[in-house]
């Protein structure tokens, strides 16, 4: 009999041996199924890695086998209990993909497909429904393993028959039905209905969820609150959505096209006006005729995506050059060749867009849209329709057709079989870096699969990253150039205004850019307005005692949202209603300090011509579904004149009507205690000025600063980028970062009732000064993070230089151990983006 080797997809993630029961076929368990499996007193879902031969009849324990010399112990193995689908889940290149990811970030494969995985298919919770004689038999994993064996190999044969299914669980209303939000804040509560305002508040916060997450977060009395809001059509209770926005192109496939749920539905940017040279027409199906420019860089491209290589390229164009259509013309050939296409944007913005111009560009070809604010039943509904696929490597079946995926980052862990090519839009963003839970680069992740499938990895921006640059500089990445806006469009005029120091009352913007958006309301145009900082303000002073408004698990400042009456902590989501007594004196008088783009957005209403339209984009006002697309399609008709927003708004949209951009506070990110805060500055600012004159009327951009003399302010006025990477490589090689040297991070916290954390900490860091040493690495720290106090946690740094990623690996597995030991939280990341 074989052993089986599980992967745990929830705490403690461990690799686990388990026996194989007699009452299922050996044939029944294969490699990269999910499996219900005991452990403790109850069931978890695992992923079956493996089998092995036991070496006795009593084998090794339950996890690995002893270490050399251990005393010999025996152990009973526990067994299988059921599998979780009739076929694997995950194919062996997938099972892979998670094992060089465990090995790269010192952590296990049931971690990482715990983090990867759709929620749904991370438990245990299916429904089995055995057809013998009589009415069929419904039975769930924790129901089998009480059934004594003679009932269980009764059901065994029955699954070897093929009379038996896999359904999913939950299909009564708490689980079949959703809740969302059905009105932006304010919302007309009384400030004395808790259970209201706690509702709403959270369905903010979350987004839509199940009627019963929603009755297992908020308590028995949620249920009563629901119908409340319900009723007063506050919130709505519809169906899950798991439409998976598919369908088949026959000319591609040979296949029967099935219907797509998006064929009696508009694009979510439906109306927008995509981005197209001047000349109109089609060609090879195409809503554009490329320029010669992009011609000129598409016949490389396209010999490197035949190559049946892997191969990687920069695609470097200004603003307003077509990327895109160079990305949707590749895509069109990867497809007719049979093979699949990823293109993924940092945001969901992006994503969206990308989406709708490829479905334009593109019509018919069975396409997915996947991205974290989703709902679960969408995502795992994707996730388990594209596993379900045949793997061309591991099967003698037809190769699946080949489908179009648009998303984010995590559209990556996609069980996507045959992929051609991926393009990753605006590369240079830091959004593609996961810095929080399980931490990844997407574009290592994107490496890694393009190189295992020979397919070509496209990395496109107007600002590349620094070392993506280098890397072309130095010929180890191909690069492309755009050079030419599509229509023949100019850059727009930048220029710098001093922001000058006002008191508390005094507005952001100064009288030279409130001129010059008024110009433009008065003829008719369009402006957008940049301001990275959401609410109303970000600081609360009391005016009894003169101290801020801070977040006691973070020490950190609140920001006030006014539309939802709060006081927010950014970093933790502390939350408290406004007003409330000063936790400093008990006093109710406070100033708010600064402007964020809600203040911003109400004072513009001030100094506009009177009937302006105004609208504003950032994470508080798209947090309704649908609400995100609503705002820009509302800008693309031209129903309001100004949009306000963070850094979403900074790159990939277009908008012809748009003649002036206006960066309200440039300053914000210049100064962070970070290598890169003058990368990001420049990329932000020149994508945000990208945004304006992309018609055929000259664009404007005001960018307002406190500094006008710094360096990087020159290079953003003429979109110097070629002479921004010249100073900015100096500076690195002179202070040895990247691309001079590598970087890891290892951050290290204590609770702050710990009175011995900080001496844990010290003793910790001179393990690692001896450890790096031994290793060649340099090991600066530990010293307290830019933000020390973090969720009720002291927060600490270490930074690691050296040349050698596997070093830095073990000098974290090394030390690991001790720090948690000493109550510790350890954790690292490998070529940081956050710094904070």
């Amino acid at each position: 009999m074989n052993i089986a080797r599980v992967c745990l997809l929830s705490p403690p993630f461990s690799v686990l041996s388990y026996s194989l029961p007699g009452y299922l076929p050996e044939e029944a368990w294969q490699k990269g199924m999910r499996a219900a499996v005991p452990l403790g007193r109850g069931l978890r879902a695992g992923v079956i890695l493996g089998f092995e031969a036991p070496a006795s009849p009593e084998g090794p324990g339950a996890p690995a086998a002893p270490g050399a010399g251990a005393p010999a112990r025996t152990f009973t193995l526990k067994s299988l209990i059921w599998p979780l689908e009739k076929t694997p889940l995950l194919s062996e290149e997938y099972l892979e993909l998670a094992t060089q990811m465990a090995l790269r970030h010192t952590s296990t494969p049931g971690r990482i497909l715990g983090a990867v995985l759709p929620a749904g298919l991370r438990t245990v919770k299916a429904r089995l429904r055995f057809f013998g004689e009589g009415k069929p038999r419904e039975m769930t994993p924790s129901s089998l393993a009480s059934l004594p064996e003679n009932e269980l190999a009764l059901l065994g044969r029955l699954w070897a028959e093929g009379g038996a299914e896999v359904c999913r669980a939950g299909q009564s209303p708490l689980d079949a039905e959703e809740c969302r939000l059905a009105v932006d804040p304010p919302w007309p509560v009384r400030p004395a209905a808790k259970a209201q305002i706690a509702l709403l508040e959270y369905l903010f916060e979350q987004g839509a969820v199940t009627r019963r997450k929603l009755a297992e977060d908020l308590g028995e009395g949620a249920a009563r609150t629901l119908a409340l809001l319900s009723g007063r059509g506050l919130v709505t209770v519809r169906p899950v959505d798991e439409s998976l926005a598919c369908d088949t192109l026959p000319a591609f496939s040979g296949e029967k096209p099935r219907p797509s749920p998006e064929e009696d539905m508009p694009f979510p940017f439906a109306g927008l006006p995509a981005e197209q040279p001047s000349r109109p027409g089609v060609k090879n199906g195409l809503p554009f005729i490329l320029t010669p420019q992009q011609r000129s860089v598409m016949e490389p491209l396209l010999a490197a995506a035949r190559s049946g290589r892997a191969e990687t390229h920069l695609l470097f164009g200004i603003t307003g050059s077509g990327k895109t259509a160079v990305y949707l013309e590749l895509a069109r050939d990867v497809l007719a060749r049979g093979r699949s296409v990823l293109l993924l944007a940092p945001e969901v913005a992006l994503a969206l867009k990308l989406r709708d111009e490829a479905a334009r560009a593109l019509p018919g070809v069975r396409r997915y849209l996947y991205h974290g604010y989703q709902s679960p039943a969408a995502r795992e509904a994707a996730f388990r329709d594209l596993a379900s696929s045949p793997f061309p490597r591991s099967s003698s079946h037809v190769p699946p057709a080949p489908v179009l995926v648009t998303g984010t980052r995590s559209a990556l862990f996609l069980p996507l079989s045959d992929i051609g090519l991926i393009v990753l839009d605006e590369e240079h963003d830091s959004s593609f870096k996961q810095d929080e839970g399980f931490v990844y680069q997407a574009k290592e992740v994107a490496w890694y699969r393009a190189g295992r499938e020979k397919a070509l990895l496209l990395l496109g921006s107007a600002t590349p990253d620094v070392k993506s640059y280098y890397a072309s500089v130095r010929g180890a990445v191909p690069l492309h150039v755009l050079t030419e806006r599509t229509g023949g469009g100019e850059l727009p005029d930048v220029r710098l205004v001093r922001m000058l120091p006002g008191g508390a009352q005094a507005h952001l913007l100064a009288e030279e850019s409130v001129e010059a958006l008024r110009r433009v309301v008065e003829r008719g145009e369009q402006a957008v307005i940049l301001l990275n900082r959401r609410g109303y303000a970000p600081q609360m002073y009391c005016l009894g005692c003169n101290a801020a408004a801070k977040c006691p698990h973070c020490d950190i400042g609140l920001a006030y949202h006014k539309g939802r009456e709060r006081l927010l902590c950014h970093y933790c989501g502390y939350a408290v209603p406004f007003p409330s007594p000063c936790a400093g004196c008990g006093g109710m008088h406070f100033l708010p300090m600064g402007e964020g783009t809600e203040r911003l957005e109400e004072h513009l209403a001030s100094v506009l011509p009177p009937g302006t339209g105004v609208l504003r984009l950032d994470r508080d006002s798209t947090r309704r579904p649908g609400r995100m697309e609503e705002i820009l399609r509302a800008f693309a008709r031209k129903e309001a004149q100004v949009l306000v927003g963070t850094q979403m708004l900074s790159k990939g949209h277009h908008f012809p009507d748009v003649t002036l951009a206006v960066v309200a506070d440039a300053d914000l990110g210049l100064n962070l205690p970070d290598y890169r805060a003058a990368e990001r500055t420049f990329q932000l600012l020149v994508q945000s000025a990208g945004r304006s004159g992309r018609g055929e009327k000259a664009g404007c951009v005001i960018i307002q600063t406190r500094n006008p003399a710094h360096y990087c302010w020159e290079f953003v006025r003429t979109a110097d980028y070629a002479g921004f990477f010249e100073r900015e490589l100096a500076l690195r090689q002179r202070r040895q970062y990247p691309p001079f040297t590598r970087l890891a991070l290892i951050r290290i916290s204590h609770a702050t009732e710990d009175a011995r954390g900080a001496e844990s900490v010290a003793f910790v860091g001179g393990l690692l000064r001896a450890e790096g040493k031994n290793r060649g690495l340099t090991v600066l720290g530990p010293a307290p993070a830019p933000l020390p106090l973090l969720k009720g946690r002291r927060r600490y740094h270490c930074l690691i230089k050296g040349q050698d990623w596997q070093e830095m690996r073990s000098l974290f597995a090394a030390v690991r151990g001790a720090a948690e030991k000493c109550g510790l939280r350890i954790k690292l990341d490998l070529d940081p983006v956050n710094m904070l």
